[in-house]
């Protein structure tokens, strides 16, 4: 009862409010819900708008992407200022001269065979000569004849010259004997003369090597007979070769003529020595231009000491020619060979090919040198395919070579 008391007292202390002001409150109310339900609305078309542009703008980078052909670039480099080439050489022993017999006669024996080393006046063979022998017995006997004669004409000539002082004898008889012993002696000289040709003579039944080297060829044996000098069967006994430096002869091509000087070192290998390398010199060059082949005739002399080089094989012989211009190098790899000739393509600023001419240098297998056409600053495409084509857009690869 107390409960309805006071109720009843709040109440008559707040009266109910008025129905203007509540239906006032009910619009502000739905005005309010009607303002905040739209927001997020369109915060949230905003957002999708957003994310679908983006999406739009992806594609379309991606789909750019795809339609560009990607290619990697690179850089020419610059070749070596120093050029080696290789050419092809026939080594030749330093000397090599045939042994002749200088007497007619017969092989008594001989002392060297093939491969020996034989050094200078090292006897090489004997020959029997007895037509020699007998000449020279005849002239030592006429020279002994000569030298009596000559004796008797001193002897006579003196004597003459004293008769004359007693006037027992002409003047006439003195010259005369004067004259006679002028003529024994000149008799004399050519004996002694002959004498001397004739030992010499003999001295050639005896063969002597020329210079120190190997007897590389025996064209003789026992018994055999032998015409004197170069005339005749069997006319070569031994064929000797100097070894102890290699000459080796080498065809230049005539554009690296100019390069080649005398005293320039170069090295040489040969197949059957792999891995051995033999340093040499150019001694000398013909000094002029074969008009058949076009090429210098250049000399290399190499040492051989040991004697592993042996004349008559094949030898690569390399050469370093400095260069005056040293030219790009590019991998054949980014050459486009086509109907216009050989061409490279180059990426300009705006990412798109340029097909570009060059001139080709020399082919190294991987690389290959470039003449004219391209600068090192120009970005070559590496490996270009055949459907590259001037004017093309393309996409440069991150990992493009410098």
């Amino acid at each position: 009862m107390k409960e309805l008391l006071e109720t009843s007292q709040n109440n008559s202390q707040n009266p109910a409010p008025s129905s203007s002001s509540t239906r006032a409150r009910a619009r502000a109310s739905r005005l309010l819900w009607f303002l905040l339900i739209p927001a997020p609305l369109l915060i949230g078309a905003f957002f999708t708008v957003k994310a679908r542009e983006t999406s739009s703008q992806k594609l379309a980078s991606a789909t750019q992407a795809l339609a560009n052909e990607t290619v990697s670039v690179l850089h020419a480099s610059r070749g070596e200022p120093v050029s080696s080439i290789t050419l092809p050489g026939m080594t030749q022993a330093y000397s090599e001269t045939p042994v002749y017999a200088r007497v007619n006669g017969y092989v008594r024996t001989w002392y060297a065979d093939i491969g020996t080393h034989v050094w200078k006046g090292d006897l090489l063979a004997e020959i029997d000569a007895p037509d020699v022998d007998q000449q020279l017995s005849q002239a030592r006997a006429m020279l002994n004849q000569t030298e009596a004669n000559l004796e008797l004409a001193k002897i006579t000539a003196a004597r003459y010259q004293d008769l004359i002082q007693t006037k027992s004898v002409s003047q006439q008889e003195v010259d005369q004997n004067n004259q006679n012993l002028a003529a024994q002696r000149a008799n004399a000289e050519a004996a002694t003369a002959n004498v001397g040709r004739l030992e010499q003579m003999q001295g050639f039944e005896k063969v002597y090597a020329p210079f120190d080297g190997v007897i590389t060829e025996r064209k003789t044996d026992f018994g055999d007979l032998i015409n004197a000098g170069n005339d005749g069967t069997g006319r070569e006994l031994f064929r000797v070769s100097q070894i102890s430096t290699i000459r080796v002869f080498v065809h230049v091509p005539e554009e690296y003529s100019e390069q080649i000087a005398d005293g320039a070192s170069t090295s040489m290998d040969l197949t059957e020595l792999p891995g051995k390398k033999f340093s040499g010199r150019v001694t000398r060059t013909s000094n002029a231009i074969d008009p058949a082949s076009r090429t210098l005739l250049v000399e290399v002399d190499v040492p051989n000491p040991s004697g592993k080089l042996l004349p008559g094989a094949y030898a690569n012989i390399h050469f370093k020619v400095p260069r005056g211009v040293v030219p790009l190098v590019l991998p054949n790899s980014s050459i486009l060979f086509q109907a216009a000739g050989p061409q490279v393509a180059i990426v300009d600023a705006g990412n798109r090919i340029e097909l570009r001419k060059i001139t080709l240098g020399r082919d190294f297998g991987d690389t290959v040198e470039i003449l004219s056409g391209v600068s090192p600053t120009d970005a070559v495409v590496a490996n270009p395919p055949d459907s590259l084509t001037g004017g093309m857009q393309v996409t440069v690869a991150s990992n493009s070579g410098k």
